[in-house]
């Protein structure tokens, strides 16, 4: 599993039982920016009429965020987040699967935020929650019993950035790509105070990575859409962001698949660019 990121239903319906194996649920919902807020949702009252078997629940609204934070769902300090963690029973060797029902956005960010600190056995269930459903697999509203785990945060720096890494990166070879939708990117709606873009960021819609049903597009395919993009092995590092770092989680997760090893995710996204008047934006 160690070079694996994504496993199919297939698989997962296959490896159940395994031992050391953990699934999560972490469904939930994020409505448009144009909407009034609250925008952010966990799916907990769909997870206890039914689940994937085995399957424990995190919040991916509350639990592994930052609630002292302004910038709404920043990951969460290394002992938050290892408490979250140590309760769905995930210790330091535990393989863990994530679904969800939002074409793997919420899966992605989970896998990012293990690996952020440190944990590399982690893969999302490709076309989630939406696909085992459609594809009659089992499911449970058995909510199961789970002995508590040590979990080890070990932050990595390598993958995160911050506005001034952002800000430096700025008119260098360094590209930022911006995974909101297309409305957003052109300042038409905004979930901060200013609309726009990080000047020189190119747009990549979450959505367009997805195929029509829920699933990741295949690497080469990737490769290829990267690639119009300037995006290559030959680019020195693509700063990937969104909102609030979960829609750039799955972009990271995209590249990855893609082959393409030299991304990391802007945390604080739109949500603190766009909130910051002495930072520069294009329309």
């Amino acid at each position: 599993m160690s070079d694996q990121l994504i496993v199919s239903t297939e698989w997962l319906q296959a490896h159940l039982h395994d031992t050391n194996l953990r699934v999560v649920d972490i469904r939930g919902h994020v409505r448009p920016a144009s909407d009034p807020t609250p925008h952010y949702f966990n799916h907990r009252s769909d997870y206890e009429k039914e689940h994937i078997p085995g399957a424990v629940f995190i919040d991916w609204v509350q639990e592994i965020t930052d609630p002292a934070d302004p910038r709404h769902a920043q990951i969460a300090k290394p002992e938050r987040y290892a408490a979250a963690m140590s309760r769905a029973g995930i210790g330091d060797d535990t393989l863990v699967v994530a679904y969800d029902d939002a074409g793997g956005m919420f899966a992605a960010r989970l896998w990012w935020s293990l690996n952020y600190y440190g944990h590399t056995r982690v893969v999302v269930l490709d076309g989630g929650w939406n696909k085992w459903i459609a594809e009659g697999r089992p499911v449970t509203a058995d909510v199961p019993t789970v002995t508590a785990a040590h979990f080890t945060p070990r932050p990595h720096p390598q993958i995160y950035r911050t506005a001034p890494q952002v800000l430096a990166a700025l008119n260098s070879p360094i590209k930022l790509m911006d995974m909101r939708s297309e409305e957003e990117f052109r300042g038409e709606a905004s979930r901060a105070n200013r609309g726009g873009h990080i000047p020189g960021a190119i747009n990549q819609r979450r959505a367009n990575l997805l195929k029509p049903d829920g699933t990741m597009l295949p690497p080469e395919e990737l490769r290829q859409r990267f690639a119009s993009l300037g995006i290559d092995e030959s680019t020195p590092e693509v700063i990937v962001y969104c909102n609030g770092g979960v829609s750039a989680s799955y972009g990271l997760l995209a590249m990855r698949v893609a082959g393409l090893t030299n991304g990391a995710v802007y945390d604080g996204s739109w949500k603190e660019w766009g909130n910051d008047e002495s930072k520069p934006i294009e329309r």
